[in-house]
């Protein structure tokens, strides 16, 4: 059997994502999936260094372009990838040999059909290996004392802040207008606390099937097993698991008795505070882990209706719907953004957990930050706001509605809860303190009912929770009668 080039697969990855033919997760997860017969070993180098340099792409074309004579924009998509993939083995991975690493990319570049360019490729790697402790990185503005920053006019300190992104976004590798968004809306000490956050090893965090096993029952499965288990205080049904090679190859998993499910899309379910007995509805629902989550805590009462826009989502919710043997789930397909009559104010619990920028999750998904541009987060809003427009309306009066996103983008945030209190008969309800307290890393306080969840060292992603009360009918129509005063004040005040 001719053994697997693991180099040339995780070139043939970065090669997918970079022509955006698919996104980083789900095409590392498919080519791990297909050769799974890969030594523990290899999957692990493959893993980390297809991850890894998209992770680190901007910092690896910085120094790239100061060894090289051809810009990377310029070269080959295939060298510009072989290249990146070398430099992040060389700059971050000490037990594989610098001579390795060359050699391994001048074989893989004449492999490919690069043989004219092997020579370019050894020259530059064998540059930046002997220059790898002299790189000239963008030096960082916090260095200016405060007494130089105080003498400098307007001008000077927006040039400060444009030094400061760029410093940043070499540093960690973020694109610097995402960079100076953060630094604007959460200063320098959050966004770099954020920054750092998103390059720590990804953990992985699962929900109990409380239905099937207990959390103390499956924590002796799988440290049976040699899988490092962590609980979670916050949560009693949630854990963190390493040291596992592959998730569908863990008996647990293949027998339904947990879901990988982050901490933070959990607390959006607890800040439902869900009561037996429920209609519950998510509007958005796969891969379907918040709806179980529901039907998990109604303990078998009630109905939760999971829902999302095409069959091939709906096919993927009820797939897990069956491994975990979850109950009280009907499924369907249905566009959230088209207003459904027969469910009018017919779900106590609505959960609007929307499609988003993703900023949040960019420690598990590098990619999202280098497609993702200004214009396609406004259109983003603007979606949200379509569902959020038809969602609301499904809420019983007194009902709940939760509206949640992983991003830490106000825009799709705290921006579209301020329109919607303004377009519907709602308003903003204390949060537990299962989400609030949460670690202590949290922007928002229980009383404003909602929060913004950053990316932090407990390995959860950047997430957005607001929670809606609605309006039981007597209050609604008061606030109509002061709206409608209002107007008419502000009609006799122009005529006046």
């Amino acid at each position: 059997m001719t053994k697997t080039d693991t180099r040339e697969l995780i070139l043939g990855i970065l090669l997918e994502i970079d022509g955006q033919k698919g996104f980083s997760h789900v095409v590392i997860r498919n080519v791990l999936d297909k050769y799974q017969y890969l030594e523990k070993q290899e999957r692990a180098f493959l893993s980390r260094v297809a991850q890894g340099t998209l992770e680190r792409r901007l910092e690896l074309d910085y120094i790239l372009n100061q060894f090289s004579k051809v810009s990377v924009n310029k070269m080959k998509p295939v060298i510009r990838n072989l290249l990146r993939m070398s430099v992040y083995q060389l700059k971050y991975m000490d037990r594989v040999p610098d001579a390795a690493v060359c050699n391994e990319a001048v074989r893989l570049a004449r492999k490919k059909g690069f043989a004219s360019l092997t020579g370019f490729v050894n020259g530059v790697l064998r540059s930046i290996a002997r220059g790898i402790g002299e790189i000239s990185y963008p030096p960082d503005p916090r260095i200016i004392s405060l007494e130089q920053k105080e003498r400098k006019s307007q001008n000077d300190l927006e040039k400060l802040k444009e030094q400061t992104a760029e410093y940043l976004s070499v540093r960690y590798s973020m694109p610097a207008w995402i960079v100076k968004e953060w630094l604007g809306e959460y200063g320098r000490d959050v966004t770099e606390g954020m920054l750092a956050a998103f390059l720590l090893e990804a953990v992985t965090t699962i929900r109990v099937n409380t239905g099937q096993i207990t959390p103390k029952e499956l924590q002796s499965r799988l440290e049976a097993e040699g899988i490092e288990v962590e609980t979670i205080p916050e949560i009693p049904y949630a854990l963190r698991i390493r040291g596992y090679d592959s998730l569908r190859r863990i008996p647990a998993f293949q027998e339904g008795l947990f879901f990988i499910q982050d901490i933070s899309s959990m607390l959006a379910v607890e800040a439902a505070e869900v009561k037996k007995g429920s209609c519950c509805l998510d509007v958005c629902a796969a891969p379907g882990g918040k709806a179980m989550q529901l039907s998990q805590l109604l303990e078998g009462t009630g109905l939760v209706e999971a829902r999302d826009l095409t069959e091939d989502k709906v096919r993927l919710i009820k797939e897990n719907v069956e491994r975990l043997k979850a109950s009280q789930i009907r499924v369907r397909a249905f566009d959230a953004r088209v207003l459904d009559k027969e469910m009018i104010e017919e779900a106590d619990v609505v959960l609007a957990d929307l499609p988003c920028s993703g900023l949040g999750v960019l420690g598990k998904k590098p990619d999202i930050k280098y497609r993702i541009t200004p214009q396609s987060m406004e259109e983003l809003a603007g979606l949200q706001r379509e569902i959020l427009e038809t969602a609301w309306r499904y809420v019983k009066p007194g009902g709940t509605l939760i509206y949640s996103t992983c991003t830490i983008n106000a825009q799709e945030n705290q921006e579209n809860v301020r329109w919607l209190l303004e377009h519907a008969p709602l308003v903003l309800e204390p949060l537990p303190r299962t989400v609030t307290d949460f670690a202590g890393k949290t922007l928002g306080t229980q009383e404003t009912g909602m929060c913004q969840l950053l990316p932090g060292e407990y390995g959860n992603d950047g997430f957005f929770i607001a929670r809606f009360r609605r309006r039981a009918k007597e209050e609604e129509a008061a606030q109509a009668r002061a709206n409608t005063c209002q107007t008419e004040e502000k009609r006799a005040a122009n005529r006046g």
